[in-house]
């Protein structure tokens, strides 16, 4: 049985459209890890506010009406506050796309860029509308048009960045070493200690290395990774279970506590 909390989410996915997905939650408590995505994302409070925390010690309070805008890659963490229910909208875009889109229509390439807010009503009224017409009966191609006409209408690099949020690049070879390795092994969470043993430096030196460099512990980076490629195989045709076995997983129940606690709901809810 679907619970209450559950009926107040929906997605919303095309398969003309495989480089888009939307969300729209009301009345949420759902809570999740600090994390990232290979996608830019673009999150808009409707209801109640959120606190956002980026890779840094800081939080700032999202007001409804606020946009946040999320570069690939970029930690974070949208949470209620405590206590308090919130409601909200989440466009997440492939970031090679967007990447051509900017190119396409004379925008500067942002790579490294911090997240960044928006706090004009107008801008928010425009992203509502946009998520109507994705989530409408209208054809691909003019969700398509609606989406590329809001995308190519704003200069991230023109809002406001938001303090502690910036991608940080891995300053030693020997951590990139660290983080290609994990790249390639998404079946399985690689010990610490081998880890460590790769980067030439101590288990400590290596949790706070990685940490300052990408904003995750070399355990969670794991983690959240093997979320990212759920997202992705869960559109299409592979069993839950399977997917759970391919990430390595300990069993299904392990994979769906994770998968919620980085996304706020379960595969197969997701899947659906």
């Amino acid at each position: 049985m679907v619970s209450s909390t559950e009926r107040h989410r929906a997605f919303w996915r095309d398969p003309a459209l495989p480089f888009v997905e939307s969300r729209q939650a009301c009345h949420s408590r759902a809570c999740y890890k600090p994390h990232s995505h290979p996608t830019f994302s673009i999150g808009a409070v409707d209801q109640g506010s959120s606190l956002f925390t980026g890779a840094g010690e800081g939080q700032t309070r999202l007001l409804p009406g606020t946009l946040v805008f999320v570069p690939a890659r970029c930690v974070h963490a949208c949470n209620p506050e405590p206590g308090a229910f919130w409601s909200y909208q989440m466009l997440h875009l492939d970031a090679t796309w967007l990447k051509a889109l900017r190119l396409e229509s004379g925008l500067a390439s942002r790579d490294g860029e911090p997240a960044r807010i928006s706090q004009d009503a107008q801008t928010y009224q425009r992203f509502c509308k946009l998520n109507r017409v994705l989530f409408s009966s209208v054809g691909a191609t003019e969700k398509e048009a609606a989406l590329i006409e809001f995308m190519a209408d704003y200069d991230t690099g023109a809002l406001l960045p938001l303090a502690s949020s910036g991608l940080v690049k891995l300053p030693d070879s020997k951590l990139n070493a660290v983080l290609q390795c994990l790249e390639e092994e998404t079946n399985q969470l690689l010990p610490l200690a081998e880890l460590a043993t790769l980067a030439g430096m101590g288990r400590y030196q290596l949790i706070r290395a990685f940490r300052a460099a990408t904003g995750l512990t070399p355990h969670a980076y794991q983690l959240n990774q093997r979320v990212n490629l759920a997202r992705r195989w869960l559109r299409g045709a592979t069993p839950v279970a399977e997917i759970a076995y391919r990430l390595g997983f300990a069993d299904q129940s392990h994979f769906q506590r994770v998968f919620k606690a980085h996304t706020g709901i379960t595969p197969g809810s997701y899947r659906s």
